[in-house]
């Protein structure tokens, strides 16, 4: 799938990864909006890798144009 057709889907709280990446990449998620110290925080994406736990995520413009994009069961 494209990005604009997974991104629902991460909407709807489900995981998704690029069948193109090398392998250790487990899934990106996205975490709605919430709050941290009486403070707004933004929605925004985290990758899980395996053996480093999560980490920010900001697609590339190859993830944004890639066409490899799938759901996570």
């Amino acid at each position: 799938m494209k990005f604009e057709e997974i991104l629902p889907h991460l909407r709807n709280g489900e995981k998704i990864i690029r069948s193109g990446w090398p392998g250790a990449e487990l899934y990106v998620k996205l975490v709605g909006e919430s709050e941290v110290d009486g403070e707004k925080l933004n929605p925004y994406l985290l990758i899980n890798v395996e053996g480093e736990g999560y980490t920010m995520f900001t697609p590339t413009v190859c993830d944004l144009l890639a066409e490899d994009w799938e759901i996570v069961e």
